[in-house]
């Protein structure tokens, strides 16, 4: 079978039925082997009568959400390539000709551009339309070097078995934007087409929640991506920290008449703490994501990762922590030549700032080097035992093999 349309459906009994006769007569008036699943997630109006009574082929799906919804659709399906669309009747599924055509050419996944396409009066609420999407497409576009133009079109097309070698995880709205970003981290063949919305058939309010779900697209472009969450932030704190903080141990800087003394010396230090601390969690971060396989390998973290040991981290560790007790003898030197009396405080947090940041620098060095090191151990299984006979295969491999070997056998859904 060549094409399953995939559509997720919770209580859509005013428009799953159009929809499905649309697809249904697609497939027919363009002689495409195919077939029309619902994948319904527990409507209590009817809708599965209807979508059954319109051609398609009814599909429950136990676990809630958008995202679950869909992956049993997909799990179900029996076609080479899938096309995934809402069932309230926004999208045109008379039109899914372009899907097809780039599908069949070699595309991996074919997404939908309704703003390209064109969105009618009413279609999509002005928040969505000129904020949401455009703002949260910008965002994948700048993490992950995405050319997606329409990163939450609900029409999209796609390879099924490599969909399914990606291992999706999201359950809600989200999905949309991890199928967009495990493509484009897997070097998937990625286009879009121009694709119409227009104003859903449904009388009631959409399942969509603006501020619940574009938060939950935002957590996860945050979230996977720990070069931006943790790493660029990190490096930016402690640049600015180290710059400011060197010449204020020096001297007081007056800039137009505002003097930065050893306040904004402690304002710096912690700086370098924190800024070093958001590094070190983005390689512990890459690390386990990598390891437990819902974060793709990168050249750049596994080098450093792969370069890096316990045994150098303790010799950096170990010099900073030098370089902090130094620090704190002379500071007590500087005390005794006062006979431990009172202080002058410029004086002093000039030399036991500094001294504080290499001693706390070098134990998150060590302690974050160690926990490195204990990710990095894996299991390894003598030849000829079950472990050491499965094989390792990376989503970017299955999209490398995909032309080689069949899809896999579709998984029931479990009712």
């Amino acid at each position: 079978m060549e094409l399953s349309v995939v559509m997720p459906c919770l209580n859509e009994a005013e428009t799953v039925e159009t929809c499905v006769r649309k697809a249904v007569g697609f497939l027919e008036e363009h002689g495409i082997d195919g077939e029309v699943i619902v994948a319904d997630n527990g409507s209590t109006d009817g809708s599965q009568a209807l979508a059954e009574a319109a051609g398609a082929r009814v599909v429950p799906v136990v676990l809630k959400g958008y995202g679950n919804a869909l992956m049993g659709g997909i799990r179900a399906a029996k076609g080479t390539y899938v096309i995934m669309g809402d069932a309230d009747d926004s999208y045109d599924f008379t039109a899914l000709m372009p899907f097809v055509e780039k599908l069949r050419e070699g595309a991996d996944l074919v997404m939908g551009n309704r703003f390209e396409g064109g969105i009618e009066p009413g279609a999509m609420p002005p928040l969505h339309r000129y904020l949401g999407n455009p703002v949260l497409s910008f965002v994948g576009r700048l993490f992950f070097g995405s050319k997606i133009g329409d990163f939450h079109c609900g029409l999209r097309g796609f390879r099924r078995d490599t969909a399914l070698a990606l291992g999706l995880q999201s359950s809600g709205m989200e999905f949309a934007s991890e199928l967009v970003v495990k493509m484009t981290l897997a070097d998937a063949k990625i286009t879009e087409v121009p694709t119409t919305l227009k104003k859903d058939g449904r009388s009631r309010p959409p399942h969509l929640n603006t501020w619940r779900d574009g938060w939950r697209h935002l957590r996860f472009l945050l979230l996977y991506s720990p070069r931006w969450l943790f790493l660029i932030p990190g490096l930016v704190l402690m640049t600015v920290g180290l710059v400011s903080g060197v010449a204020l141990a020096v001297k007081p800087i007056e800039i137009r008449g505002v003097v930065f003394d050893v306040d904004t010396l402690v304002g710096a230090s912690a700086a370098v703490v924190i800024g070093f601390q958001g590094v070190v969690f983005s390689l512990l971060t890459k690390a386990y994501g990598v390891a437990e396989g819902f974060l793709p390998a990168d050249r750049r973290a596994n080098w450093l990762l792969n370069s890096w040991s316990f045994e150098k981290g303790l010799i950096v560790g170990g010099v900073l922590a030098v370089a902090g007790l130094a620090g704190v003898g002379v500071s007590v030197v500087h005390w005794h030549g006062a006979q431990f009396g009172e202080l002058n405080a410029r004086e002093t947090l000039r030399m036991v700032v500094p001294s504080a940041t290499a001693l706390m620098m070098s134990c998150q060095m060590i302690l974050g080097t160690a926990f490195l090191s204990i990710l990095g151990i894996r299991r390894s299984s003598h030849p000829g035992t079950e472990d050491g006979a499965h094989e390792t295969l990376t989503v970017a491999d299955a999209v490398r093999k995909q032309d080689r070997e069949p899809a896999p056998e579709p998984v029931p859904v479990e009712d």
